[in-house]
């Protein structure tokens, strides 16, 4: 964060002060809301959370090196206390962001939010210093958080935002309006929560309106092979750019293919040209997130040329996304486990089989360990079975349905398909699952384990990791 006094912080957040000796003491270090990330310099965030409140480590806090804290109350050290410690957060935030020379690029989406962010944090990092969401944390205090890491070095700021209902993105581009704002997709991700795709659509959406207009630098850059994205079009004043497969978009691919990796490769072409693309990560829905990162980059002055060498050179950043690790005798673990929806889902499976196919072919085997896909409200037994039936129809060797009821229409599904002896199997829980694999995995086989992050399936991926040494 830039350089601010604490009397700057409180009259930024509208806060008043208590037992600081200084108020001309400035924070220096970054603005944090974990005790264990306090170094000299900070101020310390304290959030009341379900389990742990904040405030009860405010005093070791300021012990390890944090200046102040920012609390709703007192709490016998240096403090800035404020009504409601979110919203000031919030607040300070803005005031940082409205003295940076940053370009704020803001994106939503159903799915590969966090992929797209990666991608482009790394293209944008190689023409000057870039700070991005870390993971996933997107929402009213992550998202503050993170523009709050930026200084007056930085020169672009790539913040992810998440939604779970309409006015959430509207509140979080109000805190840090971006110039340019990506919209990916809209998918079936908290569908019960929002109540349609329709109404996704509606909250996605509110990063477009809230751009700038064309004369004013303004880019909304949408997904012009989503139609319920194309049409937020007319919702901005913004300079339109599209990217996508289909060819009439702005920022497209050509001759996609996978390798023997289940690694995409395409040529893409943007206004400027044309050049080779082969990416580290797997899968062919990566196509679509290197597509978004390219078309954000071109606005910002890359050449086809860098962007194509960037988008080559780049890593899966974030744990738990499509994440790889080949195991001494020969086991590949496919780590998905930080979330999953419908559309996530099917793409994870696809990749899978697109990496299972010269496995198979040398006798290896296809695992796909799945559990509940959570927040689908009515639509949940459906989608459950569909990806159940999917697995089948890819030829996925092995189906193991982790957890209750929604893994049991997993394999139903997968049953119902015409998966039957052990090709598919349902248990009850993560342990189950790991006691399975030990037994039945070999060399030359490959494991896909995703589910939504509450079932916590990581446990398994790490379990199966580890096992290679035991």
């Amino acid at each position: 964060m830039i350089p601010l006094t604490l009397a700057e912080v409180a009259a930024a957040v509208g806060g008043s002060t208590h037992d600081i000796p200084d108020s001309a003491v400035q924070v220096t270090g970054p603005v944090v809301r974990d005790s264990r990330e306090v170094r000299p310099g900070t101020l310390f965030v304290c959030i009341a959370g379900a389990r742990v409140d904040g405030h009860d480590f405010a005093a070791g806090a300021v012990a390890d090196g944090a200046v102040a804290v920012l609390a709703t109350r007192p709490v016998g050290v240096p403090a800035i206390v404020v009504d409601d410690v979110q919203a000031a957060l919030g607040r300070l935030a803005s005031h940082v962001i409205e003295r940076l020379d940053a370009t704020v690029v803001a994106l939503t989406g159903s799915a590969g939010k966090t992929s797209t962010k990666d991608l482009l944090a790394q293209l944008l990092r190689r023409t000057g210093p870039t700070v991005w969401t870390p993971g996933s944390l997107n929402n009213e205090i992550g998202l503050p958080l993170t523009a709050l890491s930026a200084d007056a070095d930085t020169r672009h700021l790539v913040l992810e935002m998440g939604a779970r209902g309409i006015g959430h993105i509207r509140y979080l581009t109000g805190l840090t309006p971006p110039r340019i704002g990506l919209v990916l997709n809209v998918g079936s991700a908290h569908i019960g929560e929002f109540g349609g795709r329709e109404q996704i659509a509606q909250a996605k959406g509110e990063l477009v309106e809230a751009l700038p207009s064309e004369a004013e630098g303004g880019v909304a850059v949408l997904n012009a092979d989503d139609p319920l994205v194309r049409a937020m079009s007319t919702r901005t004043k913004a300079k339109v750019v599209t990217f996508g497969e289909t060819p009439e978009a702005d920022v497209s691919a050509q001759n996609v293919t996978l390798n023997d990796r289940g690694q995409p490769v395409f040529t893409l072409r943007t206004p400027s040209g044309c050049a080779d693309v082969a990416l580290r990560l797997y899968g062919e829905h990566h196509v679509s997130n290197a597509l978004a990162a390219a078309a954000v980059a071109c606005e910002l002055g890359m050449s086809t040329s860098e962007i194509a060498i960037g988008l080559s050179e780049a890593d899966v950043l974030s744990h738990w996304r499509m994440e790889v690790t080949e195991r001494p005798d020969g086991v590949t673990v496919v780590n998905d486990a930080y979330n999953a929806n419908p559309e996530s889902m099917r793409a994870a499976l696809r990749t899978l089989a697109a990496m299972g196919r010269s496995v198979q072919a040398r006798g290896g085997r296809t695992w796909a360990v799945l559990g509940a896909m959570a927040e689908l409200g009515e639509r949940s037994l459906a989608e459950h079975d569909a990806v159940g039936r999917l697995a089948v129809r890819l030829n996925v060797s092995k189906l193991v349905a982790v957890g209750g009821t929604e893994a049991a229409w997993l394999q139903m599904g997968a049953y119902n398909e015409g998966s039957w002896g052990e090709e598919s199997v349902h248990v009850s829980d993560a342990d189950a699952a790991v006691d399975l694999l030990r037994t039945q995995v070999r060399p030359g086989d490959i494991v896909l384990v995703k589910a939504s992050r509450s079932v916590g399936l990581e446990a398994v991926a790490q379990a199966l990791i580890e096992g290679a040494a035991r």
